[in-house]
This record gives C-alpha cells, structure tokens and sequence, in this order.
C-alpha cells in the first residue's frame, strides 16, 4: 500500500476497564487492592489493559505510515469532525461499534476483534491479523460491506437524535410514562414503562429480549422476529413496555412496524421526568414533558461496516 498524504485515518478506542479504575482510584496499586478485596482477579484486567494496547501500538504501526493519522478516544465522537473521505478503524467491543457509527455520514468503519477469546464480537468481522489486507481493499473501492439502516427522533422544538441500536422513549426513572401514541391512522393514550424503538442492527438485543420475555408469558416459542431482521431494512419496529390498561389508557397499539411511510409519533403527558435517548446512553437526552411531540422513523443517514 502507498503513502497517501490526503488520505485521513481514524482509530477509535475506548478506555480499558483498568483504567476507567485507576481513574477512579488515583493509581493502580489502590485499584488492585480494591479488586483483590473484594476477591476480583487483578491479572485479568491486567491482561485484558495490556493486551489491547499491544493492539492498539500494532494498529499505529500500520496506519501512520499511510497517510494522516489520528486516535481519538471514545469520549471526544460527540465534538469530532469526521471529514468525508475518512477511514475508521474501530479497535474495542461491540458497543464502540455502535457508538462511532451513529457519529459518521456513511464514512466505511472497519471494526477489529482485539481479543476474541474474550469477547464474542458480532459487530467485529476482523481481526488485528486483517487490518492490512481490509484496508488495502477498502483504499481501492474493493472491499464489501454491510449498510446499516439508523433510527432518527426528531422533536417538534427541533431537536433531533439518531440510534443506531434502539431508541428509549418514556421516563427517567422507574414510574409510568404517560402519553399519546399515533401510528398508522390510529391514536391511543397509554400509560406504560416507556417504547423502545428497534432498528435491525439492534434487533437481537434489547428489542429480543423484550420479545423473547413475552413469548415466556404467553409459552410460545416461536416469532418471526425472534432471531432479529436485517441491518439494511428500510423499517424500524416498536414495542410498549408493560402497557397498563385503564379507563383512560389502552394497550391496542403495543407492537407494530415504522416504515418510511409510516414513522410513529408520541406526545407527552407528563409534567416531568420524561426522557428520550439513544443506543443506551442515558446520559444524552432529550426532554420528554408535557407539550412535546416526538416522530421517530427511518433516517436519511446509513452507516456503513466493512466486511469480508
């Protein structure tokens, strides 16, 4: 592969468990004795820390010789500016994946497993052994890829959140959420724990486990969403979280499809206390109280994961 002096590359990383420790702790002498007192093994966060940044030192080695390079930590995707022509490379667990992406305009991320005896990495096609090879394809337009179909909520005060996991619409805490629920034609006020709106590359998580406890209630084993659906489809699918039916509220519109003809609209009941957020990170939110109106359907932007 030749130097590129135009071409940027990005490696996003994220903070090892010992060190989110010692940042917690002062120094790693007090974090092991806190480990160790509570009968944690310290040499496996040791291993863990070292391990990945030996993968981190070998990804360096490869990309700075390439063109521009630039390692930014997971904290700082918020505020960075990812220009078009970036290449991503991704090297940490699942969610880092989820995380940059939602960040990027369609920009290729290729994700790197930097220990799959530890770590499963469903989202995570290579390993540290492959980078050279899916770079050099990816440089040359030549490399596969999987698209990935984003969420977007926008609310009627103009703010705006993408998802590329799931979006959680409901309360901050654990009480009812109370709101208006219109999709498709229909309109139904319903008081729950809150919706949770899946894409397909979320779909095997927290949108599964939802379904599969449901499946548990009623003893069936069987749906056709069980296993998930495809991280390209054009459509969404929400659920009610424990829908409470009353004289004012109902549990008709519970679970169904968003489409890009059909987005699904909620407005709030709710004095105070309501949330929306994205991916997990309750941290970002956006208000959700009385007055508010939030239409969650199909985004514009797409991600796009490198494959083999």
């Amino acid at each position: 592969m030749q130097t590129n002096n135009q071409q940027r590359f990005i490696l996003i990383t994220r903070k090892t468990r010992l060190q989110e420790l010692v940042e917690r702790f002062n120094t790693w002498p007090q974090a092991k004795f806190y480990l160790e007192h509570n009968q944690i093994n310290a040499q496996d966060y040791l291993a863990e820390h070292d391990l990945y940044q030996q993968r981190l030192r070998e990804a360096e080695l490869i990309l700075k010789p390439l063109g521009r390079f630039q390692s930014l930590e997971r904290s700082f995707l918020p505020n960075y500016q990812f220009g078009s022509t970036d290449i991503i490379v991704v090297i940490g667990q699942d969610g880092l994946v989820a995380n940059t992406l939602k960040y990027l305009q369609g920009q290729p991320v290729i994700a790197i497993n930097p220990d799959p005896a530890r770590w499963d990495g469903k989202l995570l096609p290579f390993e540290m052994g492959d980078l050279k090879s899916a770079l050099e394809r990816t440089l040359n337009q030549a490399a596969a890829s999987k698209t990935i179909t984003f969420a977007e909520a926008k609310t009627n005060d103009g703010q705006s959140l993408l998802a590329v996991n799931d979006i959680f619409i409901g309360p901050k805490t654990h009480t009812s959420a109370r709101y208006a629920l219109e999709w498709e034609g229909q309109r139904e006020l319903q008081s729950s724990s809150g919706v949770i709106i899946s894409t397909g590359f979320g779909s095997t998580g927290w949108f599964r486990s939802i379904l599969a406890g449901a499946l548990g209630v009623t003893h069936q084993r069987k749906h056709e969403l069980l296993d998930g659906f495809a991280w390209d489809a054009k459509r969404l699918q929400f659920t009610v979280r424990e829908p409470f039916p009353s004289k004012t509220t109902g549990t008709n519109l519970v679970f169904g499809g968003i489409t890009v003809h059909t987005p699904l609209r909620l407005e709030s009941h709710m004095p105070e206390q309501g949330v929306i957020f994205s991916d997990g990170i309750e941290a970002d939110y956006l208000g959700f109280n009385s007055g508010m109106v939030v239409t969650v359907g199909v985004a514009k932007t797409q991600g796009c994961l490198v494959c083999h």
